[in-house]
């Protein structure tokens, strides 16, 4: 098994989910599954029920009211532990930026038996940074003062601009007396959920400016946003004009869009896709997705990650179906005297570990 490094994640529960709980991890719907059935009854629900059963003492493909029985029974920290301790995943970079009583990354990191460190989420860091503060001039100084502490810490930042707004916003930074007035009204209005694009592309350009790697939700999720605003292609201006920094961005996700996000990183130096979620939710065609990704996206571009949020399920499911995808492929093209095998070897340690740990500094 190659070692991994999950570059895009999130905590798991420190409690056990009743079952409605533990389905509603399986969607990115906000209602319930169709009558009759549940969200067990979708790829990712099949995969949680292949590969998970199997590492807490059961057959594979049990029925899920049993699974979530034997989970119960185990409780939540040893579920997560035989779990997490099964993927191969040897680092964590934590998006913390998602409500609920999930795990930080030194708690997840000790679950797993591995290292983890932060990933800051943009849009929170600033409404944690308003709370009490009603002048502008005093947020945008507590704001960057605040940016400026996470670089110092955190292995890189992440945007949700395609939920907050879309990805077709203004590419440049937004001027002085625009950004004092957005600033004002958002604090007027009680400082609650970011919204405004010029707010958004503040913080996007302060991130930009400190030189760590920047992600980037482009993609489907959950119906908060609108998919056709989230196409990675409507970020080309940006990424254009972006470039001076230094900055690299990472385009978390992608699908439907996953070739667009490939096509990016291909023709843009500083421009890196994921292959984490797609993945997951496509499950017994993810092989068919990943040789998608690996069309146009050059080899030391692509990066791994599961996006895992909430069970510990998700990190199998999403190491398992990667790896299993990718040795289908290699061993095909191998086959067929496509790729040598010292070169089909060499991409997947790239894939899997090595192209994170370049890009955001990582040492073993």
């Amino acid at each position: 098994m190659l070692p991994l490094v999950d570059h895009h994640c999130h905590g798991v529960l420190r409690s056990d989910p009743d079952d409605a709980a533990f389905e509603a991890f399986l969607t990115e719907s906000d209602a319930p599954a169709a009558p009759g059935t549940s969200f067990f009854d979708t790829q990712l629900g099949f995969a949680v029920r292949r590969w998970c059963p199997p590492l807490l003492g059961l057959e594979p493909h049990c029925p899920p009211d049993r699974y979530l029985a034997r989970r119960r029974d185990l409780g939540a920290e040893e579920t997560n532990r035989l779990l997490l301790g099964s993927t191969g995943i040897g680092s964590y970079l934590v998006d913390t930026g998602l409500p609920g009583d999930l795990t930080g990354p030194a708690e997840l990191a000790r679950l797993a038996g591995a290292q983890a460190r932060e990933i800051v989420r943009l849009e929170h860091l600033a409404e944690r940074t308003a709370v009490g503060v009603r002048d502008p001039d005093k947020f945008l100084t507590l704001l960057g003062n605040a940016i400026g502490a996470a670089a110092g810490s955190a292995a890189g930042f992440k945007s949700v601009v395609g939920y907050r707004h879309g990805l077709d916003f203004d590419p440049a930074p937004p001027e002085e007396a625009r950004l004092r007035a957005a600033v004002a009204d958002w604090l007027e209005a009680g400082a609650g959920r970011i919204t405004d694009p010029v707010l958004l592309r503040h913080l996007l350009w302060s991130a930009a400016y400190t030189g760590l790697p920047l992600q980037i939700h482009t993609g489907f999720g959950d119906p908060d946003l609108r998919l056709h605003r989230c196409d990675p292609l409507l970020l080309t201006d940006f990424i254009r004009a972006v470039r001076p920094t230094g900055c690299r961005l990472i385009l978390l996700h992608g699908y439907p869009y996953h070739r667009a996000a490939g096509y990016l990183a291909h023709v843009y130096p500083h421009v890196y896709a994921d292959v984490g979620l797609s993945l997951g939710h496509t499950g017994a065609r993810a092989t068919a997705v990943l040789a998608e990704f690996l069309e146009l996206a050059p080899f030391g571009k692509l990066l791994f990650s599961t996006d895992a949020y909430g069970l510990a399920e998700l990190y199998v499911v999403g190491a398992r179906l990667y790896q299993e995808a990718l040795d289908q492929l290699l061993n095909g093209w191998t086959g067929s005297g496509a790729w040598s095998a010292a070169d089909a070897d060499r991409v997947a340690a790239l894939v899997s570990a090595g192209n994170a740990e370049r890009v955001y500094g990582i040492r073993g």
